[in-house]
């Protein structure tokens, strides 16, 4: 079952958390099997980029949604992330060209240098006016050097957007997306479970951090993607001394879910108007319509369209797209 592990070292500055998603994560790829599905290193993308979100949703105090979103001019274009403050999570990409077996993030979506990485925060409670906060870096170092996986890029994230010192250790096959995170924060103890900014002056600075982000930096990936959490924290730590807290699992914990409905589809075709829409009833016979997170199907066939159209039927107020 998909689990996430909270927990911090007693007397440091110092947190981290641990998820591993199996059934949540199997059944993203399942369900996208039926449209086609991905290719290995598509999926490996997609999977570290999925258990880094669900790690960074879980580190903040947010009433909102995480938005993780890849985008560049390789063959994927798009890969996105979307977790709710619950920890309902989905993902989906973009693939337009042929991809090797061997790419990495740079062959994946940063071919010609121009591939950015976005983090939106997005308000379930917007007051009128708000707009969604949005970070985005490239996907290169300080020195230009492209960057080869999704870890270095949240890393260098974390330090350019919130100076915090971070370390992502992620990986993902077709069974276990998996991610563990540590980072330094300015307080010790219990104060380490509340949201806090660091000093930018301390980055790169503190003794404990360093050591235990050092530690984690042993975890191999085949480690992460096969052992249990307690193991892979007493082998990590186990001259630390480790708070554990109450894992989050089941209606608690991460878990894949989908806010595609027939209605949202049916708010969408009303923005695009009737005389389109049955203009492709004519032409096709009836609408249909995929949703990218999680390949549900919705048809509109000509007594659908005349129903939705329907004078005087009540109908929710302006559209939206599938999501």
């Amino acid at each position: 079952m998909s689990a996430l592990h909270k927990f911090l070292f007693e007397g440091l500055p110092v947190r981290g958390m641990l998820v591993r998603l199996t059934d949540a994560w199997t059944d993203m790829l399942r369900r996208r099997e039926a449209a086609g599905g991905y290719p290995e290193p598509v999926r490996r993308l997609l999977g570290e980029m999925t258990a880094a979100g669900v790690l960074m949703q879980a580190n903040i105090k947010f009433n909102g949604s995480l938005v993780l979103q890849i985008q560049g001019d390789g063959p994927v274009r798009l890969a996105v992330v979307e977790v709710q403050p619950d920890l309902r999570v989905r993902a989906t990409a973009k693939v337009l060209g042929e991809v090797e077996p061997s790419a990495r993030l740079e062959a994946l979506v940063n071919v010609h240098g121009q591939g950015r990485c976005a983090i939106t925060l997005d308000p379930k409670d917007r007051r009128p006016g708000q707009q969604p906060y949005q970070g985005v870096v490239p996907l290169h170092g300080d020195h230009r050097e492209p960057l080869q996986d999704v870890a270095q890029v949240l890393e260098h994230y974390m330090l350019q957007s919130e100076q915090l010192d971070t370390r992502f250790i992620l990986a993902a096959d077709d069974q276990v997306a998996a991610g563990l995170l540590i980072q330094r924060l300015p307080v010790e103890g219990e104060g380490n479970l509340a949201s806090g900014r660091a000093r930018e002056d301390d980055i790169g600075l503190d003794e404990h951090y360093n050591r235990i982000a050092h530690l984690a930096s042993t975890l191999t990936r085949e480690e992460l993607l096969g052992l249990d959490a307690d193991t892979v924290l007493r082998r990590l730590f186990w001259e630390e001394t480790v708070r554990r807290f109450e894992p989050l699992t089941g209606p608690q914990g991460p878990r894949f879910a989908c806010s595609c409905s027939r209605q949202r589809v049916g708010q969408m075709l009303l923005g695009l108007g009737r005389q389109e829409i049955e203009g492709i009833v004519a032409e096709q016979g009836r609408v249909e319509i995929d949703c990218d997170f999680c390949g549900a199907r919705y048809h509109f066939d000509a007594v659908d369209v005349g129903s939705l159209f329907t004078p005087g039927r009540d109908h929710p107020p302006g559209s939206a797209a599938v999501q």
